[in-house]
């Protein structure tokens, strides 16, 4: 809510303090679920498990849709929703614009993963294939590189600074 009689600093510090802002934010307590467009959920899966080395979480015809989720290794608390855009999330019209975006590369979505070893994480990935944005770049928080998968999807993997 804005107070029009305080500075920026009140502002911010009211913000901050606000019943309604922390009420709904202490009632979440983890991200379990994320999504991203693919145009092909057999070669996402492919991708993400035989490439990258996540594993199968969930995947399940549910008749309207297929239901296919990743995980990193031991974490499947955290799930990644490869989804082909359609029925039931939005109707088939803007289902093929979306499919549209993806396929040039436009579908919005990105992943971030950690890893313990960035340059030796990089190296795996390179000797099977996979197309780089950037190498293993040294920042301030850690060492982190990019990468797409073959829908376009940006992924970056990061060593952070411990």
């Amino acid at each position: 809510m804005f107070h029009p009689s305080l500075d920026a600093t009140g502002q911010f510090w009211i913000s901050l303090t606000s019943r309604r802002a922390t009420s709904v934010a202490s009632m979440m307590t983890a991200t379990t679920l994320s999504s991203i467009f693919v145009l092909d959920q057999d070669e996402a899966l492919d991708f993400y498990v035989g490439t990258l080395g996540l594993e199968v979480n969930t995947d399940q015809d549910l008749g309207f849709m297929r239901w296919l989720t990743v995980n990193v290794p031991g974490d499947p608390g955290r799930a990644i929703l490869l989804e082909r855009p359609g029925p039931p999330s939005m109707d088939e019209a803007t289902a093929e614009r979306v499919r549209e975006l993806v396929s040039k590369g436009a579908g919005g979505g990105w992943i971030g993963f950690d890893t313990d070893d960035a340059r030796k994480t990089y190296e795996e990935l390179k000797a099977k294939g996979v197309d780089f944005t950037d190498e293993p770049t040294e920042r301030p928080y850690g060492v982190d590189f990019g990468l797409r998968d073959p829908f376009g999807n940006a992924i970056r993997i990061v060593q952070r600074v411990r």
